[in-house]
């Protein structure tokens, strides 16, 4: 009988056009995603919201997104599923279409939950994709990946400020183009990701470990660090998403435009500082780059309630550089400690990223109902001096061994 030998794939080089259809498809993502905050000034003054009720939408927005990632995480490390990306690309459109036509407040969160859905289903499945085209080099293909949502999350407030506000809500509707986009591409790299899991099962091919010499309670403790770090990471950028632009029109008077502008400047900044993190802790260690990253950031975030105008952006663009170049070296970190985890990894820190967003800025919304938008940030401005507890993490010099 002829032995049929399976094709041989190279697994150990990077698949830049797969990292690239990923991170565009991680733009798309987000840029829906932050469609949602940026209407925050429209429909406080379309149905006459409180900030508590501003917050209450974040809040449903991401506990949906969060709540459901670990375990869409657990369930695709076990079976991963390829078309699971387009599936949740049409959640997030069908929220789009739902919110254009929305006039009731309870409709808004429906279609914001949606959303959340979309993306929780999005962010697992699509780190997987990421890490199977890296190569190895785990560091560069989250930073490409990550890249794209931060962008995404740039661009959305400008579009919003750009369309959305001149012509109103119901405009929001085309962004469903982009979802729709979004979908095609996610099912062409659903063929791809399809294609790698049959070779790997037919080939009985282990992907590239690392061999981590910690124990499981090491391992737990220091899960547990990077998750704090995360906490205080994204309470100070849920400040900076969802309230920067009140702070801004609350001080300084400028128009709602130019304070989404000022928005936008913030959130480049956030996309250049993720791709500066990824290759940085690639050379230098993860451990130094969320150091420097969360630690770093705390003289500029403690001035920037104090400032004048034309510093305050300075500064808030110089925050987005340091502090977002932290996320994708605590992701890597921790795929890293367990390397067969990567769903449950990406789904539990992304998943605790937008909760702890959703949970930050209910609880800002409350207090700045109570206090005034500008405490808020007087507030949040220690947050980053948590980074102190990088310390306590465990240098990792993790051996490649091949499967």
């Amino acid at each position: 009988m002829e032995n049929i030998q399976t094709p041989t794939i190279d697994t150990t080089k990077i698949v830049y056009p797969i990292l690239f259809m990923i991170s565009f498809s991680h733009f798309l993502n987000d840029l829906i995603q932050s469609t949602i905050p940026s209407l925050y000034p429209i429909l406080k003054g379309e149905f006459s919201l409180s900030f508590s009720q501003i917050g209450i939408i974040t809040l449903v927005f991401q506990l949906t997104a969060s709540i459901l990632q670990p375990f869409v995480g657990i369930y695709t490390d076990k079976k991963p599923n390829p078309r699971s990306l387009a599936i949740g690309m049409g959640l997030s459109m069908a929220g789009l279409l739902l919110l254009a036509a929305a006039h009731q407040y309870y409709v808004i969160l429906i279609a914001v939950a949606l959303i959340g859905m979309g993306s929780s289903i999005f962010h697992p499945e699509a780190s997987r994709v990421a890490q199977l085209a890296s190569g190895g080099q785990k560091g560069l293909a989250q930073s490409i990946f990550q890249v794209g949502g931060n962008s995404g999350s740039a661009v959305g407030p400008l579009l919003v400020a750009l369309i959305i506000l001149p012509l109103g809500q119901g405009y929001v509707g085309l962004f469903a183009i982009a979802a729709f986009i979004g979908i095609i591409v996610l099912w062409r790299i659903g063929n791809w990701y399809a294609e790698r899991l049959s070779y790997k099962k037919r080939a009985k091919h282990s992907a590239e470990t690392i061999t981590i010499e910690l124990s499981r309670k090491k391992v737990i403790f220091s899960i547990s660090i990077l998750l704090a770090l995360v906490f205080s990471k994204y309470i100070y950028l849920a400040s900076m998403t969802n309230y920067f632009t009140f702070f801004l029109i609350d001080k300084f008077h400028i128009s709602v435009k130019d304070s989404q502008l000022y928005l936008f400047m913030f959130l480049a900044a956030v996309a250049i500082g993720t791709i500066l993190g990824g290759k940085l802790g690639d050379q230098y260690g993860r451990k130094k780059i969320i150091w420097v990253s969360i630690l770093g950031a705390a003289p500029f975030t403690l001035c920037l309630p104090y400032l004048p105008l034309v510093w305050t952006i300075i500064f808030a663009v110089l925050i987005g550089l340091i502090i977002a170049s932290a996320f994708s070296a605590i992701l890597v970190y921790a795929t890293d400690l367990m390397p067969n985890k990567i769903g449950l990894i990406a789904g539990l820190f992304f998943g605790f990223m937008f909760g702890m967003g959703g949970i930050g800025s209910a609880i800002l919304g409350a207090i700045a109902d109570d206090t005034g938008i500008e405490y808020v940030f007087k507030i949040c401005a220690f947050l980053p001096l948590m980074g102190i507890i990088t310390a306590f993490l465990p240098n990792i010099k993790g051996r490649k061994k091949a499967g």
